[in-house]
């Protein structure tokens, strides 16, 4: 626009608007933070969604590269990994530069690894908590089950340490959100239609829901109900979805947390993620950390760039980085004991830029419990 003739969008050559909209990564901040004619303002200016209707006319006409489908189809890599020996050797396929060089990923991005054992399959052998008086239903996301099912492990340690329940879904594919960012919104139909029944019958049975990803969050809770304003199932689903550290924080003003911490956490930084952000819910996390004593806690609202797919991909990578290099300035320059933040995606690639090492806030609710080791 500052470029062109009439300093307005009338001047911009419309075979540019698609260099836009291959740059937007959807982390939906320029609605919340940026952009001044946002409702309730009168010309209700979603660009965001703007975007999102554009890549899915792109993908209607085009479709998807096959780099940019197999980035997306997080569930049939995970349910390959499932087969003997199958995940090691995902896992060497996907460092092989050859590999990497041949799908136009960048040699140096953080891909997460898969694990040989899966969340769900863990899941059979755990005691759990008998008669609780609080129960939750954890949706388990891809990233959980396949890439850090230790990491699921901890969440359910924590939250049977306050005598939660813990109970999954009968069912569970992705939430979609990979293929949404991409423009596939009949894929995100499909996720919406496994999903969504499984996940109402927990809400049905009073169970809450929390997932460790704050993208597959933000899917149930505002993306599906745009998409489907008028069931009533994603709509309740919407409303009972939740962040682990959001939902254990109003579990302690209902005064039903144990604050038996034994361990410090010292200085912490926590990175507020994009898609955290936009639920408009508050720093909860930040705040549950603090309940550890001497403990404090920095926040930082940086975006990471990192988008799930945008910070692995050749054309995009070093943008991502230039990206995270503020976020990761911030944390250096407070040099804390942690750095945290709810979205592991964001964190890792932050972190790769920055003297510190990222860690779950769930895991560090386990160090101050006395679960975890330091």
């Amino acid at each position: 626009i500052d470029e062109s003739k009439t300093l307005e969008v009338d001047g911009v050559d419309k075979a540019d608007y698609a260099k836009v909209v291959k740059e937007c990564y959807l982390c939906d901040l320029c609605y919340m933070t940026k952009c001044p004619y946002v409702p309730p303002h009168e010309w209700n200016v979603d660009f965001p969604h703007l975007m999102l209707r554009a890549k899915a006319e792109a993908h209607r006409k085009k479709g998807l590269s096959v780099r940019d489908r197999l980035l997306s189809s997080t569930d049939f890599f995970g349910r390959m990994s499932s087969a003997p020996g199958a995940a090691a050797a995902l896992n060497t396929g996907l460092k092989s530069k050859t590999v990497r060089r041949g799908f136009k990923i960048h040699a140096d991005a953080d891909i997460p690894t898969f694990s040989a054992k899966h969340f769900r399959s863990r899941f059979k052998r755990r005691a759990g908590v008998k008669d609780a008086a609080h129960k939750v239903a954890l949706f388990v996301s891809c990233y959980g089950n396949y890439n850090m099912p230790e990491l699921v492990e901890v969440i359910c340690d924590v939250l049977e340490h306050n005598g939660v329940a813990v109970r999954l879904a009968a069912r569970e594919v992705c939430c979609g959100m990979p293929k949404f960012e991409q423009g596939d919104l009949k894929a995100v139909a499909k996720s919406k239609e496994r999903n969504i029944p499984a996940l109402y019958e927990l809400v049905r049975d009073g169970c809450d829901i929390i997932a460790p990803v704050p993208s597959c969050v933000l899917m149930f809770k505002q993306e599906l109900p745009a998409m489907f304003p008028d069931d009533e199932q994603v709509l309740a689903v919407a409303e009972h979805v939740h962040d682990p550290g959001a939902w254990l924080l109003d579990m302690y003003k209902r005064g039903d947390l144990k604050t038996d911490f034994k361990n410090s956490l010292g200085k912490v930084v926590y990175h507020a993620a994009c898609h955290t952000r936009v639920q408009n819910v508050g720093l909860k996390t930040p705040a549950l950390l603090k309940l550890a004593p001497d403990t404090t806690v920095i926040s930082i609202e940086r975006c990471s760039g990192h988008d799930g797919t945008y910070g692995v991909k050749a054309e995009s990578y070093d943008a991502a980085v230039k990206l995270a290099r503020p976020a990761a300035r911030k944390i250096d320059a407070v040099d804390p004991r942690y750095f945290t933040g709810d979205c592991a995606l964001a964190g890792r690639h932050i972190a790769r830029q920055s003297k510190a090492e990222w860690r779950h806030p769930m895991e560090l609710m386990g160090v101050a419990y006395g679960l975890l080791s330091e």
